[in-house]
Parts: C-alpha cells; structure tokens; sequence
C-alpha cells in the first residue's frame, strides 16, 4: 500500500483513539450537534502514482468500498479524479464522524458506548446535577464502565441511601443495602467517596469506622492492666487505663517492640509511623517522659516531630548524626526525602536530618541497626543501664 494513503484500518485505529481519549466525557456532557469528532483527510492517490502501483490504489480503493454505509453521522466522503490515462475515477477524500455513537461505531466500540453511556445516565439520575458532580462522573467513568452489572446497580443504591442518611453513623455491615459488606466497600470506596463528596461536600461517607487499634507492652508487669502484658486495644480503652508509668517508649518497628526486655516503670507502644497523632488522647503519655525511637530518615523525623506536637517532652534516641555514622554502612537510599517538618525538631536532630542529606539523601530503618548496641542506647535513654 502506498505510504501516503490513510487505510480503512489507519482510520478505524485514530477512531479508536479519539473514542478512548474522550467517551467518558461524551458519556457526561454529549457534544452538540454539528461537531466532528473524528475529521480525517484520507489523503487519495495522485494519477503518478495510481499509474505506479494501480494494484495498491485499486485495494486501497476496494477497502473503502467495504465500510459500512454511510449517513450524516458517520460519513465518508467520495470524489471523482479525471485522469488522462485512467478515466474518471472515484476515490475516498475525507471520513468525518459526528457523534459519539459514529466514533465507536467505526472504531468497533459500540458495546462499550452503551455500557458507558447508560451507566452515566443511572449515576446523573441518582446525584444532583452539578458541575462538580459530573466532573466527578467523567473522572470516575474508566472505573465504572469495568465493573459488572450488580456492582453498578450496588453502586447506585449506596449513592442514593448516603444521599438520604449522610450522618448514619452505622457500620458498613448494618447497610439496609442488599450485596454490601466490607469487602464490596473497600474495593469501591474511592469511587464512593469521591461521587458522594461531589454530591453532598462532605469529606466522608458518614460511616462509622473501625476503631484503630494501638499496641502496647508492659515492660513493667506490675503496670500491665489484670496481669495481661502485650495487648492491642482502640485508643479510647487505653485512655481509661488507671496507670502512670515513669516512662513511655515509642518504637516504630514491631519487632523492635516485641524484642524489648522487661523495665522497670515502663511502658512500650508500637507507633505504626503517623499514628503518633493520637498520643495526646491517651491521658497517661502526657504525664510520663516519653522517648521515641523512629526510623532515622527524614519521614522518621517527622514522625518525631508530630508526637512532640502532641507530648511536647517528647526526646529522641538514635535519631542523630552518631548513630548514621555508626551504621552509615546499612543504610539505603531515600526515594523520597523531606526538606520540611510538620512539628519542632532539636539542633541535634536538624543535625541528624543535616547528616542524611550530606550522605545523598538515605535512609536508617531503625531494625538494621545492631540489636545490642541500639537496646544498650535506648536503656541509658530511659536511665535503666544495663544491670
């Protein structure tokens, strides 16, 4: 085939293209009447080169001749050549389709229009029509065209009941919505959320949540609530525990945690990274010297920095320029370091953040460093030496 011909199959490939590129907002916002869509010159033989390869022009020709007929729609177009060695000819100059249903038509994308276009009808019909709602449609469309047939219909009656309960309060569990538990929940949430915020600007679904779960030891039995030493519990038990441990440690690995020895007067929380931030809600950490011993990286920092928002006499240990010098040999690169800390950080831990960025931009995960020398630091942190 001459290069400079479009083929049928050229054509129907950039159809293809527009169609994946822009039916989801078709499927929103149908584009008016009169527009092309898809306008393609199909840039036809000369006579030099139809005398040159007239088998090619003649194919060329003939592929044209079996795309479906033509309408306004969807419409290409056909002129006569006069050729003085080949007579009249009638040759494809130009395809032009009008409409979404002509681009996935001639593109072989008719079944997914449909399924696109019905499931934005039954998502407009059942939010209140916005701007910002169908830009949340259009955003969400390449989700929801996937899914099957049930999902949709789920997804449309969870849309209208959190629509008429926003402040339910309830469990995903106790939804009055048939084929809804948590595990339909979590794998559509985002699109949930993000058509529910678009409808009503509220930030969440209105649902109750799962309460987070805090682990803690009690290095010190004596401390340990009914004689139980290592338990997970939601924040709002641990607040009401009647203890006031000396001292509170904080360590970010959970082996790490489930490592330490048994110490007089303290107590041992695992800090699962940015959960530090309900350190203030348990009334007893506030009260005691709280250490807390991250990962020595710049996230690990900051970490540190939120809980001492949250417990001003927060102190850090191994969080310095010594301890990365030490074991500089362990470390990794950072993919992402920061440059900015939400809470305060002491001149030595600016120093240890200093020390990382001098050292191109690692990373210390606090389990890589030798389990003696770091519990040897972390004893004299809460001044119980080795005995």
């Amino acid at each position: 085939m001459t290069a400079s011909m479009l083929t049928s199959a050229a054509a129907r490939a950039t159809a293809q293209k527009v169609y994946d590129k822009h039916y989801a907002q078709w499927a929103v916002s149908p584009p008016g009447q009169g527009a092309s869509l898809v306008d393609l010159p199909l840039r036809p033989p000369t006579e030099s080169v139809a005398l040159r390869d007239p088998s090619a022009v003649a194919d060329w020709i003939s592929s044209w001749n079996q795309v479906p007929p033509t309408s306004t729609d969807a419409l290409v177009i056909w002129e006569s050549r006069r050729w003085a060695s080949m007579g009249t000819q009638r040759v494809p100059t130009r395809l032009r389709l009008a409409t979404p249903e002509a681009v996935a038509t001639f593109g072989r994308r008719s079944g997914h229009w449909q399924t696109a276009r019905l499931r934005a009808e039954a998502l407009l019909a059942v939010l209140p029509p916005s701007e910002r709602v169908a830009g949340a449609v259009r955003r969400t469309m390449r989700v929801v065209v996937g899914l099957d047939a049930d999902d949709v219909d789920r997804l449309v009656a969870v849309l209208g009941w959190l629509q008429e309960h926003p402040d339910s309060g309830l469990f995903v569990r106790q939804l009055p919505i048939r084929g809804i538990d948590t595990k339909w929940t979590e794998r559509h949430r985002q699109t949930v959320t993000a058509l529910f915020t678009a409808a009503t600007g509220a930030e969440d679904l209105g649902l109750a949540a799962r309460p987070g779960l805090v682990r803690v030891r009690f290095l010190d039995p004596a401390l340990a609530p009914g004689g139980i030493e290592d338990l997970s519990a939601p924040v709002a038990d641990l607040a009401q525990l009647r203890i006031a441990p000396r001292h509170v440690l904080v360590v970010e690995n959970l082996e790490t945690l489930l490592s330490l020895p048994a110490l007089p007067d303290v107590v041992a929380i695992h800090g699962q990274g940015y959960a530090v931030g309900v350190l203030d809600q348990i009334p007893w950490i506030p009260e005691a010297d709280l250490v807390y011993w991250g990962d020595l990286d710049t996230d690990g920092l900051n970490i540190l920095s939120i809980a001492r928002l949250k417990a001003p006499q927060t102190r850090s240990v191994l969080m310095n320029r010594a301890t990365l010098e030490t074991s500089l040999d362990l470390a990794v690169p950072d993919p992402k370091p920061r440059r900015t800390f939400a809470g305060p950080l002491t001149p030595s831990e600016l120093d240890a953040v200093a020390a990382l960025r001098a050292a191109g931009d690692v990373r210390l995960e606090q389990e890589r460093i030798p389990w003696q020398a770091a519990l040897g630091a972390v004893r004299l942190a809460l001044g119980r030496p080795q005995p």
